[in-house]
């Protein structure tokens, strides 16, 4: 049965009036007052309503509190154990969720519902709704300009053992014996008993732990042909085929080895180190974690955010918010260059979208570059591939025209022919400016009939044109913003422990990273002055004078409760006690 409090209508009585005015301004100025006031009416809880059956089962936990732990447990880097303490004792977290109460029912929740409630959400994945509709807030209260904007990507480490290729063969195996003796027990006492001596008793895995250098290859041999052996025998067996378990163990073997079909059934070799992809299973305990040459085994997060190129007149940053407007989560051997439009797109379909886009070579390849300039954003990027590479990278230092032709050459030599051939363009200079050149180790030119010539296309011209600007102040200028999101990456793994995850598998990494970047937004908008509110100043529509009165007539009133309360113990209890000791 769905639970949800009314948390959209404001309340006449003020909850904590019994607060002196130095606590209440810190609460007011913090993450929790900012939440308070202008996040928990906007959680999505009647989202999470089709999940549970209004006439079946007991009423769940509050939802307005359930979410807002699960989101101050990411942002703070918390496990269930201190998540449930921090509910029940930190005042920051009543504050924030509006909890009066000093009940169990208000503040406590138990970890198996914390367990219960991360399913759920990462099974609809409503924790990109959380980040959405939140974020979009925060950029309406505190005026966010979107305009600027700058993209990168951090990489994210999963809750999982970094395995070799020994490793992961072992494992895989090791898993689907167990499976196969706990579902198919006549199947695998029918396996040869050597099987579970090597993977499912401690001495035969420590022959595998650690192998001697000398033996590693032999080693990797015979585990390798283990497994060969599991997929081939049981390929046959539909309800074997069917599991888990066996399905990694035959990924791991297209992954590992190259397997060629023969008259006897096949024969099995082992890939070179070289040749295995980076989309390959790292760990069967997470499949969805795959390697990047620079970065490693498990995922990464592509993170769009705003940022304040203007400065004020002594250098210090104007003021204003930095607000993280995309994030999406990948497996590690994703190419950042198709990150950029769906996170432009997604942007825009918010209302959050950029007029400039800020970001390494990777995302600044020519098909992007159009591409985010057909929706009206222009990407500020450098030309991906080195400086000194290919034919445009020397053609940069040309002199063009604004058909595309050439002008002069770096040495101020015009062409004697410069025509168009095709697809391509063609020049041809003088002999008597190229022969003697000291430049002519690092120019594109060859020798030719009539001189000294190259050809280009029109691709080769656009490229250069960014190169050219490249080595421009304004380009410098502009640019240099975009370091500004390391410092951002490592806020968010200082403050939310982003880089290293408790958790494993595409759909948990998700929700922790989405939610840990939105708390990474909270702790930011609560550190910045909102400008129509005042510093640390909730907002409000009422005369202050009124608002004072009904609380000090509210504070009145629970003060004489109280003494009557008092009044009435004081004098029942001896009353019971006495008609106790009397029977």
């Amino acid at each position: 049965m769905f639970h949800a409090r009314d948390c959209k209508t404001g309340s006449l009585f003020d909850k904590w009036a019994y607060m002196g005015p130095k606590r209440r301004k810190l609460l007011d100025d913090s993450w929790a007052g900012l939440f308070r006031r202008e996040i928990l009416p906007e959680l999505p809880v009647e989202k999470i309503a089709p999940a549970f059956d209004e006439a079946f089962g007991r009423p769940t936990k509050e939802m307005y509190t359930t979410l807002g732990a699960l989101i101050f447990q990411q942002m703070l880097d918390l496990d269930d154990e201190e998540t449930v303490r921090q509910l029940a004792f930190s005042i920051e977290w009543h504050y924030a969720l509006d909890l009066d109460g000093e009940s169990d029912a208000a503040k406590y929740i138990c970890p198996r519902t914390l367990w219960t409630m991360r399913g759920i959400l990462t099974k609809k994945k409503l924790d990109t709704v959380l980040f959405s509709q939140i974020t979009d807030k925060l950029a309406k209260v505190f005026s966010v300009d979107t305009r600027t904007q700058r993209l990168d990507s951090v990489h994210i480490e999963s809750n999982m053992r970094h395995l070799g290729r020994i490793g992961i063969f072992v494992r895989g195996i090791r898993a689907f014996l167990v499976n196969l003796k706990r579902h198919h027990r006549g199947l695998f006492e029918s396996l040869d008993g050597s099987f579970s001596e090597r993977y499912l008793t401690r001495k035969g895995q420590g022959v595998f732990s650690m192998p001697k250098p000398s033996e590693s290859e032999k080693t990797l041999e015979k585990v390798a042909f283990d497994l060969f052996d599991l997929v081939r025998r049981f390929s046959g067996d539909e309800k074997v085929a069917a599991m888990s378990s066996y399905q990694t163990m035959s990924r791991v073997l297209s992954d590992q080895c190259t397997v060629e079909s023969t008259e006897n059934g096949g024969t099995m070799t082992i890939k070179p180190p070289g040749e295995v992809a980076s989309d390959s299973l790292q760990n069967p305990s997470d499949p969805d974690a795959t390697y990047c040459g620079h970065k490693g085994q498990g995922y990464q997060a592509q993170v769009m955010e705003t940022y304040i190129p203007a400065a004020g007149a002594n250098g210090e940053k104007a003021p204003g918010l930095s607000l993280i407007t995309h994030v999406a989560v990948e497996p590690a051997h994703a190419s950042d260059a198709n990150a950029l439009i769906p996170a432009i797109e997604d942007a825009k379909e918010r209302g959050l979208g950029p007029t400039e886009v800020l970001a390494d070579s990777l995302y600044g390849s020519e098909k992007n570059v159009a591409a985010a300039a057909a929706m009206g954003t222009e990407v500020v990027a450098p030309v991906p591939g080195g400086e000194k590479k290919g034919k445009s990278a020397r053609l940069s230092e040309f002199a063009l025209t604004e058909e595309g032709g050439i002008e002069r050459c770096p040495m101020g030599h015009a062409p004697i022919e410069d025509a168009p051939r095709g697809n391509h363009r063609e020049v041809v200079f003088a002999v008597e400016h190229c022969f003697g050149c000291p430049r002519r180790k690092d120019c594109p030119v060859k020798s030719v009939r009539n001189g000294y010539g190259f050809s280009y296309d029109k691709k080769q011209v656009k490229m250069a044109r960014r190169r050219a600007r490249e080595r421009t102040a304004q380009f410098r200028d502009r640019y240099r913003f975009r370091a500004g999101v390391e410092a951002t990456f490592s806020a968010l793994d200082r403050k939310t422990g982003v880089k290293h995850l408790r958790v494993r598998g595409m759909p948990a990494v998700r929700f922790a990273v989405v939610l840990k970047v939105l708390g990474l937004n909270l702790l930011r908008a609560a550190a910045v002055r909102r400008p129509e509110n005042g510093e640390g100043t909730a907002p409000s529509q009422a005369n202050p004078r009124i608002l004072d009165g009904i609380v000090s007539v509210h504070a009145q009133f629970m003060h004489l409760v109280r003494s009557v309360v008092n009044q009435l113990v004081s004098f029942l209890v001896p009353a019971r006690f006495w008609a106790a000791t009397a029977a």
